[in-house]
């Protein structure tokens, strides 16, 4: 390998960690004479899975560690957990709290007599029902149960459950982050205005830019047909005489064929995908009438803009790495040849190339980019600033366009220069940028383009609707201001007779304050402010900011880079302590929606990034609402309804353990055997209990139709404290009627009373799962009747754990009261006081919930009734 090249040894002395996507360096090549130094790029790199056709590899170790800019860009994602979770982990510790003081007081009261340590122990693990430790079990089960739902729901075909953690959050959204482009539009653009500074074309005149395409390029053909020599001198005084007042027709003529050369389009053929070899080599003989002919870009405006020239009559036919070729109206073919191409950047937001026309030997350099670079590079105008300001008030995203023609003189200069830069091993960037901002000057302005994209379906209702629900919306775009503001005006994210507070920009801190202040005097106005005056704001007065545009119905940023939308989402979640949600489409939206307590991706034409980093994945925007009201409100609902059921299913029986040890002078022997415990908790209790992730409370139509039920899901009251102690004294309530109705009731048949209080406790929950059902389904009715069926099998073929069963040593005397007749099971007697205890354990509280309902009815009985 030494004979062939000598790798400059700089490249490893002093820039030892290489990054693959800023790959630099330089090698030699000895083998020819005089040397010839070459810069090494991106472009040098062979990928993975690449065939290497002819010519020799020479590898290059390149530093792939934790100091590359894709390993710095990628964020190490948060293990999300829901509010819900923490809200029972708060409970569950209640719960041990009171396990172990409960069992304190039964020592207590035992008296401290013999081994009292060995006593708590036993009480407990007889109170340890209390710890609901099915209730991860269930609740995982029900989370795995509506993201099934979420993903067969027919109204939103497509949507994508990426997470088993977190449904209940869609219930529980107070903010909502919001991307633009892609997200709230369809990332489709539209080529809609070219302006000319003292003409502007729009939709409805692009025919006459079509006829002026026309004539030029006729014209330009019948000199050439009518001259054997090249058409240089016909063309060469426009461009040789800038001072001359151009018509308007070279205008159009020089302003297409700019946005015709400046990109990085290429045409593909799908009707030539999957042929032989020698048919895709023959790119010259391709068909340019092909109808399947599509363009590939990495940016849709770039697609945009070679879309319209070829709807104008100029159209990029075919492009490789030196050249490309376009075809007139006519059916002629120019070719130009690529020198350089300078690709778009976000720090530099332009991009430029170079190309020498292959007729006349023409060279030009062709820019394009946002106005705010371009300003400053073009030649003095009196229109550029206000036109952009007019389209961006359209909604328009505006591209300023421009030339410079270069001599070949001027050409080698710059190419010498350009390449030494290249070659250079320290500062690079700085000094090849250097070189191409001595080109960037005096440029003649060509043209301003506008192009449109257009919302996506139903933006405009849905986020109606989420405003409705409670929702505060922030926009967060790298957009201007002003396309920012006329795209979140035409949305209806800000209601048109709303006032909106535009933040000026602000420098200092003297500024922002004073920006504040002006901020805080008005009311009820949306915001829109760009990511440099948000950057200072935060800097100096981050609470005062935040609390004050956590006021407003809407907030904008624009300009906002993807480290300051993560940066917003963590304020927000800091100084609020509300939920947060995060939507994008592209890989710019990932480190937003990682950050945010829910995230939700959009399969766009940006990719699967941001759909693959959420937690979940949808196919428009409008599914959102459906996504919060319907299922977000179900998931919250239901697993409230569930985590509670489980405690008092769980605090019940410990409740009656705790009669039944107290009314037997405190002993620690068990109420009932292990295998009815199992039981309880699985085949008797399960299906019953799991099918509440089946309930709901409205239907969806209602949900969507009144949104401002959502509202109440955010304030947390279907789980809380006074939720939780009302069920506790249920519990409580229920334990102590069955315990001492089984005692009081079977006095004279003693030992029939674990058969009697674990009937009774059977009924009861199957009971109380009925009186929280607020809507039936069929499954829920089977699931009723299957654990009752399953219980009276038991009873009949378990007779052991109901009958006698002997014992020794300390559970002797409890030996005495648990040997039961299965024969008395099924006498009258047997039913009818275990339905007197079961009735007087549940009639209560369905006429307390009827009391409730008719006196203090919620909001959605409200609608339903």
């Amino acid at each position: 390998l030494q004979d062939l090249f000598s790798i400059n040894a700089y490249v490893y002395a002093q820039k030892p960690q290489l990054d693959i996507h800023s790959f630099e360096g330089t090698f030699t090549r000895e083998d020819s004479d005089p040397a010839v130094h070459e810069s090494l790029s991106i472009e040098n790199t062979l990928w993975a899975s690449t065939v290497v056709a002819s010519g020799t590899v020479i590898g290059v170790v390149i530093y792939t560690g934790k100091e590359t800019r894709s390993v710095m860009n990628t964020s190490n994602p948060k293990n999300k957990v829901g509010l819900l979770d923490l809200e029972l982990n708060q409970l569950t510790k209640a719960l041990f709290l009171a396990l172990v003081a409960l069992s304190v007081v039964m020592v207590t009261l035992q008296g401290f007599v013999g081994p009292w340590y060995r006593n708590l122990f036993r009480f407990l693990l007889l109170f340890s029902y209390i710890i609901p430790i099915s209730l991860r079990v269930n609740l995982d089960m029900g989370k795995a149960a509506y993201g099934w739902m979420i993903m067969k729901d027919d109204n939103i075909p497509g949507t994508v459950v990426r997470t088993s953690t977190i449904p209940e959050e869609l219930g529980r959204l107070v903010y909502l982050l919001t991307d633009k482009t892609g997200t709230l539009t369809q990332n489709e653009m539209i080529f809609k205005r070219l302006h000319l500074g003292t003409v502007s074309y729009g939709t409805d005149t692009m025919d006459e830019i079509q006829s002026h395409i026309i004539n030029s390029y006729s014209q330009v053909h019948s000199q050439n047909s009518g001259n054997s020599t090249s058409s240089t001198p016909s063309r060469k005084p426009q461009s040789s005489a800038p001072k001359v007042r151009k018509s308007v027709s070279s205008r159009i003529h020089e302003a297409v064929k700019a946005i015709a050369l400046c990109h990085n389009v290429t045409p593909v053929y799908e009707s030539r995908a999957g042929v032989s070899g020698e048919t895709e080599y023959a790119e010259v003989d391709q068909d340019f009438s092909d109808e399947n002919r599509t363009y590939q870009a990495s940016s849709p405006d770039e697609v945009a803009l070679v879309q319209w020239t070829e709807s104008v009559g100029l159209t990029l036919v075919n492009r490789d790495l030196t050249s490309m070729q376009l075809k007139t109206p006519g059916g002629h073919i120019l070719t130009y040849y690529i020198l350089q191409i300078f690709p778009f950047t976000s720090e530099s937001k332009r991009m430029g190339i170079i190309v020498r026309d292959e007729s006349s030997g023409e060279i030009t350099f062709y820019m394009k980019g946002a106005d705010v670079a371009m300003s400053t590079i073009v030649q003095y105008n009196d229109w550029l600033e206000e036109e952009c300001g007019n389209m961006a008030r359209e909604g328009l995203r505006t591209l300023v366009v421009a030339k410079k023609s270069l001599t070949e003189e001027q050409y080698q200069d710059f190419e010498s220069r350009y390449n030494q830069a290249k070659l250079s091993i320290h500062d690079r960037n700085l000094k090849v940028a250097a070189v191409v901002e001595s080109l960037e000057r005096e440029m003649e302005l060509l043209c301003l383009t506008g192009v449109e994209d257009q919302l996506q379906a139903d933006v405009r209702p849905t986020l109606e609707m989420l405003r409705n629900a409670g929702i505060k919306i922030w926009m967060l775009t790298g957009d201007k201001l002003e396309t920012a503001t006329c795209i979140a005006k035409s949305s209806h994210l800000v209601s048109r007779n709303q006032d909106i507070h535009i933040f000026r920009p602000v420098a200092t801190r003297g500024e922002a304050h004073l920006e504040l202040n002006a901020f805080r005097r008005k009311h009820d106005c949306a915001l829109v402010i760009s990511g440099d005056s948000l950057e200072v704001c935060l800097k100096y007065y981050e609470h005062e900011f935040v609390e004050l545009a956590c006021q407003c119905p809407a907030v904008v940023c624009c300009r906002c880079s993807p480290t300051q939308k993560a940066h917003i989402v963590k304020l927000l979640q800091h100084h609020t302590g509300k939920r947060t949600c995060a939507i994008g489409d592209g890989g710019n939206d990932v480190s937003m929606i990682q950050a945010a307590d829910c995230g939700i991706g959009i399969e766009g034409k940006e990719g699967k990034q941001a759909s693959l980093a959420a937690d979940f994945s949808i196919t428009q925007f409008k599914h959102i609402g459906r996504l919060l009201m319907v299922h977000g409100r179900n998931s919250y609902k239901r697993s409230a309804a569930l985590g509670q059921f489980v405690m008092h299913r769980g605090l019940i029986i410990s409740t009656m353990q705790a009669v039944f040890s107290s009314v037997f002078y405190f002993a620690s022997v068990p109420l009932y055997q292990g295998f009815l415990m199992v039981g309880y908790a699985t085949i008797y209790t399960m299906f019953p209990v799991f099918s509440l992730v089946l309930d709901q409370d409205v239907k969806p139509e209602m949900a969507l139709l009144y949104p401002e039920l959502y509202k109440d899901l955010t304030k947390g009251r279907s789980l809380s404290f006074k939720t939780f102690l009302i069920w506790v004294l249920i519990s409580i309530y229920q334990g102590g009627i069955l315990m001492y109705g089984a005692l009081l009731l079977f006095e004279s048949e003693f030992v029939h009373v674990v058969a009697i209080s674990f009937t009774a406790l059977i009924l009861t929950e199957l009971l109380m799962v009925a009186l929280t059902i607020r809507t039936w389904h069929w499954l829920m009715v089977v699931a009723e009747f299957l654990s009752l069926g399953c219980y009276v099998a038991s009873l009949a073929f378990l007779n052991e754990y109901f009958g006698d069963f002997h014992v020794t040593g300390c559970y002797y005397l409890f030996s005495l009261f648990v040997s039961a007749d299965v024969a008395f099971i099924t006498t009258v007697t047997f039913l009818w006081k275990v339905s007197a205890i079961t009735v007087v354990s549940c009639l209560p509280l369905y006429i307390l919930k009827y009391l409730k309902r008719k006196f203090s009815p919620p909001s959605y009985s409200k609608l339903t009734s």
